[in-house]
């Protein structure tokens, strides 16, 4: 699924070291906070070797507390640091919900500007692992919500290091949301990746098409090119855009296509009720509107807590074959 063409073929997860890695060759004032991410790597092993390349005094083990690890990381990018937070689960985002949401977002507006957060929060998201309703949302959209939060949601190896390189090198609180079914999937990055980078703010079209415009984020990308390809046969040109990131949002590249088009799906794993698919279906129905043959349908995960069952936990997850109805249906076809 990777644009890049020159390069070697990784995993996201060690798109993900390695980004951490270089940055912290690069920047001696970046560190490493989180639960087990020392000498045990990470329960993802995606901090797998930092602390012997780096040593204890940047990389952190911390007690089971998310209130305290993003507090003192919010206090350590206050005072000169540059925290990198690993959050074992998205879940777990509420129980730090003031540092985030009160502290950080707000403290360089507060300050005048002479504060800021050059933290970035690494934790997860996505189902399909049946770990049950209490580690398996996507919650991106709830810190989407807040001003003075960046979010970024990587949906190749390639952009993962790209953006975390970037979300690093940022001077304000950022989140960086990484499907847990994706650590695994390998695509090309670049070669000479050391300065790589991938601006914020900055869509991608993952597939031309000229019928139908399908906007998914993070492991859903994935979803809606499977459908762009099953609709092919039918006479349904899809085009794929990956936003990268909700916040900033590339409302241009997204409202552009769909003025091509006509057409529109936003999928989005989060919940569909006041989720990200209803930001970015009401982007589009605003700036593209004369331009629409047919309504603006979205797509994001069944609105109940997320099964154990895994026949019941799939249903729940946003699918090729629900985008491709959906599309014939928009198509008329």
């Amino acid at each position: 699924m990777s644009t890049q063409t020159n390069g070697r073929e990784i995993t996201f997860a060690q798109a993900i070291n390695e980004a951490m890695c270089e940055e912290m060759q690069r920047d001696e004032t970046i560190v490493v906070i989180g639960e087990d991410v020392a000498a045990a790597g990470g329960v993802y092993k995606l901090t797998q070797g930092l602390c012997a390349k780096f040593g204890p005094e940047r990389v952190w083990d911390t007690p089971i507390s998310e209130a305290s690890i993003v507090g003192l990381a919010v206090g350590a990018a206050m005072t000169g640091l540059r925290p990198i937070v690993e959050l074992m689960f998205g879940d777990f985002l509420g129980i730090a919900m003031d540092q985030i949401a009160n502290q950080a977002a707000k403290v360089h507006y507060m300050s005048g500007g002479w504060l800021k957060v050059p933290l970035v929060i690494r934790t997860t998201m996505g189902a399909g692992r049946n770990i049950a309703a209490q580690h398996s949302q996507s919650l991106c959209a709830w810190v989407a919500h807040i001003p003075g939060l960046k979010v970024a949601l990587p949906a190749t190896p390639s952009d993962a290091k790209g953006l975390l390189k970037t979300a690093i090198r940022d001077n304000n609180p950022v989140l960086f949301f990484e499907d847990k079914l994706m650590y695994q999937k390998k695509g090309v990055v670049p070669d000479d990746s050391e300065e790589y980078t991938i601006p914020f703010g900055k869509a991608v079209v993952r597939r031309t098409g000229t019928d139908i415009t399908l906007i998914a984020t993070s492991s859903m990308v994935q979803v809606a090119l499977d459908a762009a390809e099953e609709l092919a046969p039918l006479g349904i040109d899809a085009e794929v855009i990956d936003p990268r990131t909700l916040t900033p949002l590339d409302e241009e590249a997204l409202v552009d296509s769909v003025k091509k088009t006509s057409r529109c799906i936003v999928i989005d794993e989060g919940f569909q009720r006041f989720g990200a698919t209803a930001e970015i279906a009401s982007v589009v129905a605003q700036k593209a509107f004369y331009h629409l043959e047919a309504p603006v349908h979205r797509l994001g995960a069944m609105d109940v807590p997320v099964p154990f069952s895994p026949v019941l936990e799939n249903q729940t997850i946003p699918s090729a074959a629900a985008v491709v109805k959906i599309a014939r249906q928009l198509v008329g076809n």
